[in-house]
């Protein structure tokens, strides 16, 4: 009858390694690239739809990742489906949305809000101010009181309202008010 050691591999108090270490050796995963002696962290699939994967150091990922094209293959319409289908739940980037002051390449913005800066022709960084005077200007060029019968400017000034609607009510969900 074979008994396991009940000894442990720690020598007693003080401890000298922290809990949960051992003296086992640890596999490093070397870069897949022949000749890379870096550690392969990063994953990157061996075909479109494959389990399998390669494993790159971060130099190597980044070269390997260069002129990957996510739509290759689909038409424009197919694209704008998939691209549909995968942003239609963007709770994953709820968690960064208190860096309001980090700028639009963060995540803050969201596809509306930037549609609606380009709609009003501002930076995707604008604040609320530069978005309030680019409002007025456009609606008091486009008012259907200024250009009676112009149906383009009817649709502008449309187009114009409910962008700057969408911003404003972006910009009081960023700023907290106490109940």
């Amino acid at each position: 009858m074979a008994r396991t050691s009940s000894r442990s591999n720690d020598w007693g108090f003080p401890r000298w390694r922290g809990y949960g270490s051992g003296r086992e050796t640890t596999t490093v995963r070397l870069c897949d690239r022949h000749g890379c002696e870096e550690p392969g962290n990063c994953p990157a699939p061996k075909s479109p739809n494959s389990p399998d994967r390669w494993y790159f150091c971060e130099t190597h990922a980044g070269e390997y990742n260069r002129g990957y094209n996510y739509f290759e293959g689909l038409s424009a319409e197919e694209a704008a489906a998939r691209e549909s289908d995968e942003t239609r739940d963007a709770s994953g980037f709820a968690n960064a949305k208190h860096y309001a002051w980090g700028g639009p390449g963060d995540g803050t913005r969201s596809r509306d809000e930037l549609h609606a800066l380009e709609a009003l022709g501002v930076d995707s960084d604008a604040d609320l101010e530069t978005i309030k005077s680019a409002w007025r200007r456009l609606a008091k060029e486009n008012h259907p009181d200024v250009r009676p019968g112009d149906a383009d400017a009817a649709v502008k000034f449309q187009a114009v309202q409910a962008a700057y609607e969408v911003l404003r009510r972006a910009d009081e969900q960023r700023e907290w008010r106490p109940r």
